[in-house]
């Protein structure tokens, strides 16, 4: 190993050597492992250009719940990797910044888009899962449509580029003037809301403006009826009573969605920063991972592989979006904490084979 290599490698992280930075799942480290088909392993078995002279560096902007990482975690092992391509390859090293949604990744992508300049190795460094790289999701599309007396708010979303949140609210317009005024003036305003927070917004104000029906309401939460609850069970009971016996003013809907369109602008992005003998890095937990089987039939793990999108079903994230690029693309199998990823990119690019990262080019499917 070069000095330079080990020096790099020396450079302390800031942050805990084990922060799993995947996406929560179920699925055994086993499962996770199997192997993604390839029969790349190490940079001499590509047609890659070596050495990489332009470097494009994403590292993706996030906070995980129920953890005390930073959300700029990701930041850190980019730095590191931008001391190594400098120092080893001498190569023009470029980091996106401030990435906290997709619609700033787009905005900054595209202005480099417009200078024409392509990289020899893109790298997402960031939260993963089976279906790509996550950020918080984000609304980037909602409208109030009216039509007579029916009104519909929809709101699209997405945390991974091609999987479309969708959230529709409809109400009639006659049933309450003042919750139409409320919603035809305050709709912009749910937009950073998650659904759970505007149904609960807006069931507050259904309570205030729509008169309970006493007479369903003692049938079924009495004192009597209630006498043999405590506690939170009765505070339950009470709620659930209160949905029974108030006409609602509004139907709430969730669902999730393959959107072609969106992820298609992603992989168009891809395919024009990088080179033609360039490469697509992913680093996150399981981007090279097999699919596993689905364990409920409402299971949406593996939405996109697993549809026919770019050709697909496809064994992993890295052959779906090899295939859409047409890009030599890599990532890990299984779980990566930050310092994994550092490690896996430092031994790729010593040419060095690994048995838990995932090489696909173009044409393997």
């Amino acid at each position: 190993m070069s000095p330079t290599l080990k020096n790099i490698l020396r450079i302390p992280f800031l942050i805990s050597l084990l922060l799993w930075i995947c996406a929560a799942d179920v699925y055994s480290d086993e499962s996770q492992l199997m192997s993604c088909g390839s029969s790349y392993s190490r940079l001499n078995d590509l047609a890659l250009q070596q050495p990489p002279r332009r470097v494009l560096l994403i590292p993706l902007l996030s906070k995980e719940p129920l953890t005390t990482a930073s959300p700029r975690w990701s930041e850190q092992p980019a730095r590191t990797l931008e001391a190594f391509y400098r120092n080893r390859f001498n190569a023009d090293v470029k980091q996106l910044h401030d990435i906290w949604s997709w619609t700033d990744y787009y905005q900054q992508v595209e202005q480099i888009i417009q200078q024409q300049t392509a990289f020899d190795r893109v790298i997402f460094i960031s939260h993963g899962g089976y279906d790509g790289p996550i950020l918080t999701n984000a609304v980037y599309w909602h409208d109030l449509q009216v039509s007579g007396n029916n009104s519909k708010l929809l709101q699209f979303s997405e945390a991974q580029p091609g999987l479309k949140n969708v959230l529709s609210i409809t109400y009639d317009t006659g049933k309450n003037p003042i919750f139409s005024a409320y919603m035809a003036s305050h709709w912009p305003e749910l937009a950073p809301m998650k659904p759970p927070e505007v149904r609960h917004l807006l069931k507050g104000l259904e309570k205030q403006l729509q008169p309970l029906d006493t007479a369903c309401f003692q049938r079924y939460c009495s004192e009597d009826s209630l006498s043999t609850s405590q506690g939170e069970l009765r505070e339950a009971r009470l709620n659930l009573c209160e949905l029974t016996c108030r006409e609602p003013l509004f139907e709430q809907k969730t669902s999730v969605e393959i959107s072609q369109e969106q992820f298609f602008h992603f992989t168009n992005t891809l395919s024009s920063l990088t080179a033609t003998d360039g490469l697509i890095f992913f680093g996150a937990c399981n981007p090279g991972s097999e699919a596993p089987e689905k364990t409920m039939e409402s299971d949406e793990t593996e939405f996109l592989i697993n549809s026919p999108i770019a050709g697909g079903p496809h064994k992993s994230y890295v052959h779906l979006v090899s295939a859409a690029t047409g890009r030599i693309t890599a990532g890990p199998i299984g779980s990566s904490s930050a310092e994994d990823i550092v490690n896996r990119v430092i031994m790729f690019e010593s040419g060095r084979p690994q048995h838990n990262l995932c090489i696909v080019a173009p044409a393997t499917k």
